[in-house]
Protein backbone atom coordinates (compact mmCIF):
# COMPACT_ATOMS: atom_id res chain seq x y z
CA UNK A 1 0.00 0.00 0.00
CA UNK A 2 1.40 3.38 -1.06
CA UNK A 3 0.38 6.74 0.46
CA UNK A 4 1.46 10.17 -0.79
CA UNK A 5 2.16 12.46 2.19
CA UNK A 6 2.55 15.72 0.24
CA UNK A 7 0.46 16.81 -2.75
CA UNK A 8 -1.42 19.93 -3.84
CA UNK A 9 -4.82 20.56 -5.43
CA UNK A 10 -6.68 23.65 -6.55
CA UNK A 11 -9.60 24.64 -8.72
CA UNK A 12 -8.26 28.13 -9.37
CA UNK A 13 -4.76 29.33 -8.56
CA UNK A 14 -4.79 32.67 -6.74
CA UNK A 15 -1.51 32.82 -4.87
CA UNK A 16 1.04 35.30 -3.62
CA UNK A 17 4.85 35.26 -3.76
CA UNK A 18 6.90 38.09 -2.27
CA UNK A 19 3.75 40.21 -2.17
CA UNK A 20 3.02 39.71 -5.88
CA UNK A 21 0.19 37.65 -7.42
CA UNK A 22 0.50 34.13 -8.80
CA UNK A 23 -2.15 33.06 -11.32
CA UNK A 24 -2.72 30.67 -14.22
CA UNK A 25 -2.19 31.89 -17.78
CA UNK A 26 -2.91 28.62 -19.61
CA UNK A 27 -0.94 25.63 -20.85
CA UNK A 28 0.16 24.76 -17.34
CA UNK A 29 1.99 28.07 -17.05
CA UNK A 30 1.53 30.71 -14.37
CA UNK A 31 2.50 34.30 -13.82
CA UNK A 32 4.70 33.78 -10.75
CA UNK A 33 5.10 37.24 -9.27
CA UNK A 34 5.91 38.74 -12.67
CA UNK A 35 7.91 35.78 -14.01
CA UNK A 36 6.38 33.12 -16.26
CA UNK A 37 6.81 29.63 -14.77
CA UNK A 38 5.68 26.19 -15.89
CA UNK A 39 3.93 25.33 -12.62
CA UNK A 40 1.83 22.44 -13.89
CA UNK A 41 2.21 19.82 -16.62
CA UNK A 42 1.34 21.44 -19.97
CA UNK A 43 -1.71 19.20 -20.46
CA UNK A 44 -3.40 21.02 -17.56
CA UNK A 45 -4.43 23.59 -20.16
CA UNK A 46 -7.26 25.09 -18.10
CA UNK A 47 -5.12 25.70 -15.01
CA UNK A 48 -7.31 23.42 -12.91
CA UNK A 49 -5.36 21.00 -10.71
CA UNK A 50 -8.34 18.92 -9.71
CA UNK A 51 -8.92 15.92 -7.47
CA UNK A 52 -10.27 13.94 -10.43
CA UNK A 53 -7.01 14.33 -12.35
CA UNK A 54 -4.97 13.51 -9.28
CA UNK A 55 -6.97 10.37 -8.49
CA UNK A 56 -6.40 9.16 -12.05
CA UNK A 57 -2.65 9.62 -11.55
CA UNK A 58 -2.84 7.86 -8.18
CA UNK A 59 -4.68 4.90 -9.71
CA UNK A 60 -2.16 4.57 -12.54
CA UNK A 61 0.82 4.75 -10.15
CA UNK A 62 -0.75 2.35 -7.64
CA UNK A 63 -1.16 4.96 -4.88
CA UNK A 64 -3.95 4.21 -2.41
CA UNK A 65 -4.20 7.47 -0.43
CA UNK A 66 -2.85 11.01 -0.28
CA UNK A 67 -2.52 14.04 1.97
CA UNK A 68 -3.23 17.43 0.40
CA UNK A 69 -1.13 20.21 1.89
CA UNK A 70 -1.27 23.87 0.85
CA UNK A 71 1.08 26.69 -0.18
CA UNK A 72 0.77 30.47 -0.24
CA UNK A 73 1.90 30.46 -3.88
CA UNK A 74 -1.32 28.65 -4.81
CA UNK A 75 -3.63 30.71 -2.61
CA UNK A 76 -5.98 29.47 0.09
CA UNK A 77 -7.77 26.38 -1.22
CA UNK A 78 -9.76 25.53 1.92
CA UNK A 79 -13.17 25.73 0.21
CA UNK A 80 -12.14 23.55 -2.72
CA UNK A 81 -10.35 20.98 -0.56
CA UNK A 82 -13.50 20.45 1.50
CA UNK A 83 -15.10 19.13 -1.72
CA UNK A 84 -12.14 16.80 -2.30
CA UNK A 85 -12.00 15.07 1.07
CA UNK A 86 -12.67 11.33 0.93
CA UNK A 87 -11.49 8.03 2.38
CA UNK A 88 -8.49 8.29 0.02
CA UNK A 89 -7.74 11.99 0.45
CA UNK A 90 -6.98 13.82 3.69
CA UNK A 91 -6.85 17.63 3.63
CA UNK A 92 -5.08 20.48 5.43
CA UNK A 93 -6.46 23.91 6.27
CA UNK A 94 -4.01 26.73 5.53
CA UNK A 95 -2.61 28.87 8.34
CA UNK A 96 -2.25 32.49 7.15
CA UNK A 97 -0.85 34.42 10.15
CA UNK A 98 -4.31 35.33 11.36
CA UNK A 99 -6.98 33.79 13.54
CA UNK A 100 -8.13 30.47 12.17
CA UNK A 101 -11.80 29.73 11.65
CA UNK A 102 -13.60 26.41 12.01
CA UNK A 103 -11.30 23.58 10.90
CA UNK A 104 -13.41 20.73 12.25
CA UNK A 105 -13.87 19.22 8.76
CA UNK A 106 -10.15 19.25 8.01
CA UNK A 107 -7.68 16.52 8.95
CA UNK A 108 -4.73 18.81 9.65
CA UNK A 109 -3.25 22.29 9.38
CA UNK A 110 -0.54 23.39 6.95
CA UNK A 111 2.03 25.96 8.08
CA UNK A 112 4.31 27.41 5.39
CA UNK A 113 6.86 28.35 8.05
CA UNK A 114 9.58 29.38 5.64
CA UNK A 115 7.23 31.92 4.04
CA UNK A 116 5.90 33.49 7.25
CA UNK A 117 6.36 37.25 7.55
CA UNK A 118 7.31 36.66 11.19
CA UNK A 119 9.45 33.52 11.08
CA UNK A 120 9.56 33.10 14.87
CA UNK A 121 7.39 30.01 15.31
CA UNK A 122 6.85 30.82 18.97
CA UNK A 123 4.69 33.72 17.76
CA UNK A 124 2.48 31.30 15.83
CA UNK A 125 1.29 28.87 18.47
CA UNK A 126 -2.44 29.12 17.67
CA UNK A 127 -2.49 26.44 14.91
CA UNK A 128 -0.47 24.10 17.13
CA UNK A 129 -2.91 24.64 20.02
CA UNK A 130 -5.92 24.02 17.78
CA UNK A 131 -4.45 20.90 16.19
CA UNK A 132 -3.43 19.52 19.58
CA UNK A 133 -6.85 20.16 21.09
CA UNK A 134 -8.82 18.75 18.14
CA UNK A 135 -6.61 15.75 17.41
CA UNK A 136 -5.42 17.06 14.04
CA UNK A 137 -1.91 16.88 12.60
CA UNK A 138 0.44 19.69 11.60
CA UNK A 139 2.17 19.71 8.20
CA UNK A 140 5.00 22.24 8.22
CA UNK A 141 7.61 23.34 5.68
CA UNK A 142 10.48 24.97 7.55
CA UNK A 143 12.89 27.62 6.29
CA UNK A 144 16.20 26.34 4.93
CA UNK A 145 18.64 24.65 7.27
CA UNK A 146 18.44 25.31 10.99
CA UNK A 147 16.88 28.79 10.86
CA UNK A 148 13.70 27.62 12.61
CA UNK A 149 14.70 24.31 14.18
CA UNK A 150 15.32 25.66 17.69
CA UNK A 151 11.87 27.29 17.78
CA UNK A 152 10.37 24.13 16.29
CA UNK A 153 11.93 22.00 19.02
CA UNK A 154 10.55 24.28 21.73
CA UNK A 155 7.11 24.08 20.12
CA UNK A 156 7.29 20.29 19.93
CA UNK A 157 8.10 20.18 23.63
CA UNK A 158 5.00 22.29 24.37
CA UNK A 159 2.79 19.82 22.47
CA UNK A 160 4.43 16.40 22.91
CA UNK A 161 1.36 14.46 21.76
CA UNK A 162 0.81 16.49 18.59
CA UNK A 163 1.55 14.75 15.30
CA UNK A 164 3.90 16.90 13.21
CA UNK A 165 5.16 16.16 9.69
CA UNK A 166 8.24 18.09 8.53
CA UNK A 167 8.05 18.66 4.77
CA UNK A 168 10.47 18.81 1.85
CA UNK A 169 12.70 16.22 3.55
CA UNK A 170 14.20 18.99 5.67
CA UNK A 171 15.17 21.00 2.55
CA UNK A 172 17.70 18.26 1.97
CA UNK A 173 20.01 20.03 -0.49
CA UNK A 174 20.50 23.05 1.77
CA UNK A 175 23.20 23.50 4.40
CA UNK A 176 22.39 22.08 7.86
CA UNK A 177 19.40 20.10 6.55
CA UNK A 178 20.05 17.31 9.04
CA UNK A 179 19.03 19.64 11.87
CA UNK A 180 15.48 19.41 10.54
CA UNK A 181 15.72 15.62 10.28
CA UNK A 182 16.84 15.39 13.91
CA UNK A 183 13.48 16.85 14.97
CA UNK A 184 12.04 13.41 14.19
CA UNK A 185 13.88 12.05 17.24
CA UNK A 186 10.83 13.40 19.07
CA UNK A 187 8.13 10.75 19.48
CA UNK A 188 5.37 12.20 17.27
CA UNK A 189 7.46 14.02 14.66
CA UNK A 190 7.93 12.50 11.19
CA UNK A 191 9.73 13.57 7.99
CA UNK A 192 8.02 13.54 4.56
CA UNK A 193 9.81 13.75 1.24
CA UNK A 194 7.48 16.01 -0.76
CA UNK A 195 9.72 18.00 -3.11
CA UNK A 196 12.78 15.74 -2.87
CA UNK A 197 12.82 15.24 -6.67
CA UNK A 198 12.64 19.03 -7.07
CA UNK A 199 15.59 19.51 -4.74
CA UNK A 200 17.64 16.90 -6.66
CA UNK A 201 16.32 17.92 -10.07
CA UNK A 202 19.78 18.83 -11.41
CA UNK A 203 20.82 15.21 -10.87
CA UNK A 204 17.50 13.84 -12.18
CA UNK A 205 16.04 10.34 -12.22
CA UNK A 206 16.83 7.87 -10.64
CA UNK A 207 18.09 10.38 -8.04
CA UNK A 208 20.93 8.39 -6.43
CA UNK A 209 21.77 11.29 -4.11
CA UNK A 210 18.15 11.40 -2.92
CA UNK A 211 18.35 7.70 -2.07
CA UNK A 212 21.62 8.34 -0.24
CA UNK A 213 19.97 11.20 1.70
CA UNK A 214 17.05 8.95 2.67
CA UNK A 215 19.48 6.41 4.09
CA UNK A 216 21.44 9.13 5.87
CA UNK A 217 18.27 10.48 7.49
CA UNK A 218 17.24 6.96 8.48
CA UNK A 219 20.58 6.45 10.19
CA UNK A 220 19.63 9.33 12.51
CA UNK A 221 15.92 8.74 13.14
CA UNK A 222 15.04 5.34 11.64
CA UNK A 223 13.11 4.31 8.54
CA UNK A 224 9.96 4.21 10.65
CA UNK A 225 10.00 8.04 10.78
CA UNK A 226 10.19 8.69 7.02
CA UNK A 227 7.27 9.10 4.59
CA UNK A 228 7.19 9.47 0.81
CA UNK A 229 5.59 12.54 -0.78
CA UNK A 230 5.39 13.62 -4.43
CA UNK A 231 4.78 17.40 -4.32
CA UNK A 232 2.28 16.83 -7.15
CA UNK A 233 1.72 18.58 -9.56
CA UNK A 234 4.77 20.87 -9.51
CA UNK A 235 7.32 18.08 -9.78
CA UNK A 236 5.30 16.59 -12.64
CA UNK A 237 6.62 19.37 -14.86
CA UNK A 238 9.86 17.34 -14.98
CA UNK A 239 8.82 13.73 -14.34
CA UNK A 240 5.70 11.58 -14.25
CA UNK A 241 3.83 10.90 -11.03
CA UNK A 242 4.92 7.26 -11.18
CA UNK A 243 8.59 8.31 -11.42
CA UNK A 244 8.28 10.32 -8.19
CA UNK A 245 8.03 7.05 -6.23
CA UNK A 246 9.57 4.64 -8.76
CA UNK A 247 13.13 5.67 -7.85
CA UNK A 248 12.49 4.43 -4.31
CA UNK A 249 10.67 1.27 -5.43
CA UNK A 250 13.49 0.22 -7.76
CA UNK A 251 16.59 1.12 -5.76
CA UNK A 252 18.65 -1.72 -4.29
CA UNK A 253 20.05 0.62 -1.62
CA UNK A 254 16.93 0.34 0.58
CA UNK A 255 15.53 -2.98 1.79
CA UNK A 256 12.05 -4.08 0.71
CA UNK A 257 10.92 -3.95 4.34
CA UNK A 258 12.05 -0.33 4.69
CA UNK A 259 10.52 0.62 1.34
CA UNK A 260 7.15 -0.53 2.65
CA UNK A 261 7.59 1.70 5.70
CA UNK A 262 8.59 4.78 3.68
CA UNK A 263 6.07 4.37 0.86
CA UNK A 264 2.98 3.69 2.93
CA UNK A 265 2.99 2.02 6.29
CA UNK A 266 4.40 4.98 8.24
CA UNK A 267 1.91 7.38 6.62
CA UNK A 268 -1.01 5.01 7.19
CA UNK A 269 -0.34 5.08 10.93
CA UNK A 270 0.64 8.76 11.18
CA UNK A 271 -2.35 10.17 9.26
CA UNK A 272 -4.84 7.53 10.37
CA UNK A 273 -5.82 6.07 7.01
CA UNK A 274 -8.07 3.02 7.10
CA UNK A 275 -9.90 0.77 4.64
CA UNK A 276 -7.70 1.76 1.71
CA UNK A 277 -7.53 -0.48 -1.35
CA UNK A 278 -4.52 -1.04 -3.58
CA UNK A 279 -5.44 0.18 -7.10
CA UNK A 280 -5.58 -2.54 -9.76
CA UNK A 281 -2.53 -2.66 -12.01
CA UNK A 282 -3.48 -1.76 -15.59
CA UNK A 283 -0.89 -2.42 -18.28
CA UNK A 284 -0.05 0.60 -20.38
CA UNK A 285 0.30 0.59 -24.17
CA UNK A 286 4.08 0.01 -24.18
CA UNK A 287 4.07 -2.95 -21.82
CA UNK A 288 4.04 -6.54 -23.10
Amino acid sequence: MIIDAHAHLWKKQKGIVNGKPVYDIGGGKSNFGGEIKQMMPPYMTDGENTAERFLANMDYAGVSGAVITQEYIDGNQDDYLLTCKSDRIKICALYEEKEMGDISRFDGIKICAGRLKDKNLLNHLEPFKIADKEGKFISVDLADGDEQTADMQKTIEMFPNLRIAIGHFGMVTRENWLEQIKLAKNKNVFIESGGITWLFNSEFYPYPSAVKAINEAASLVGYNKLMWGSDYPRTMTAITYKMSLDFIEKTTEISEENKKLILGENARKFYGFSDLLVPQKIKNMVED
